[in-house]
């Protein structure tokens, strides 16, 4: 597993695709890690230089002292990028991704082309509700909140599924470490003045069953930034790249072509 050193962090990171295509970087969300792409990458152009990582405390980047800011995992992502020397990619994230996204943006344009903002906002939810999740979950474990998260998650009809008891398994191997850090870094996040500040071609992505950043939050954020674009995928929650990945692909193949990107 390859990984680059931060110095306060060993960040894990994999490439697939052409060493020397055009750059698209994933970033995950709260309680997942890069394998949440998998379904999406599989059904990309293989001309493409796709580089996935996961986040602090989440799959197989070690967890560091809670809390996190979102600083701290902003500048995560732009070291990566620099140490890969990757210069005018599309940055997709997704969630807590689709945050570090708009603050990676804000402080490095030099390093981005495009943007997808998935089921994202420039503000998502309380700091009352979300130390409310990081006590429960330091008091009883991930597994506490386990079932309202997969809820937030995903559409009905994917939790009547087999995959359901996939993505919970998943969830509660992340490090309670990572996870409680990185909802410090959410509650301490309101990116709505820089985000409308900010000129460069943004796709936004949506559920309609999304029970953590509905689709009216989601688009809310998309348009602060002139020129954007929103889709909205149906029977999809919060993680519509597990839920509908051909969708998921075909929008993001479709804003990729836009740009001259492939």
């Amino acid at each position: 597993m390859p990984f680059v050193d931060l110095g306060d962090v060993q960040l894990h990171y994999q490439l697939d695709g052409t060493a020397d295509g055009p750059p698209l970087v994933f970033a995950n969300s709260l309680g997942t890690d890069l394998h949440v792409w998998d379904l999406v990458v599989e059904r990309l152009p293989k001309e493409l230089r796709i580089i996935r990582y996961d986040l602090r405390g989440h799959g197989g980047t070690p967890a560091t002292p809670a809390p996190y800011s979102m600083g701290t995992l902003v500048r995560d992502a732009e070291r990566l990028l620099d140490q890969l020397q990757v210069k005018g990619c599309i940055f997709v994230g997704l969630s807590i991704g689709g945050m570090i996204a708009q603050g990676l943006a804000i402080k490095r344009l030099d390093l981005m082309r495009g943007l997808v903002l998935s089921n994202t906002a420039a503000k998502i939810g309380t700091a009352a509700a979300w130390q409310q999740r990081i006590e429960a979950i330091k008091r009883d474990g991930i597994d506490a909140v386990a079932d309202a998260i997969m809820e937030r998650w995903f559409a009905p009809a994917f939790r009547k599924s087999p995959e359901l008891s996939h993505w919970r398994a998943h969830l509660l191997q992340q490090s309670v470490e990572g996870y409680i850090g990185c909802c410090a870094a959410i509650s301490g996040t309101d990116f709505y003045t820089p985000t409308s500040g900010l000129r460069l071609p943004t796709l936004g992505i949506a559920g309609s069953d999304d029970g953590a950043t509905p689709a009216d939050l989601v688009r809310e954020t998309v348009d602060l930034i002139p020129g954007s674009k929103f889709e909205l995928i149906r029977r999809a929650g919060h993680i519509p790249c597990v839920e509908q990945p051909e969708v998921f692909a075909d929008r993001l193949i479709t804003f990729l072509t836009e740009q001259g990107h492939i």
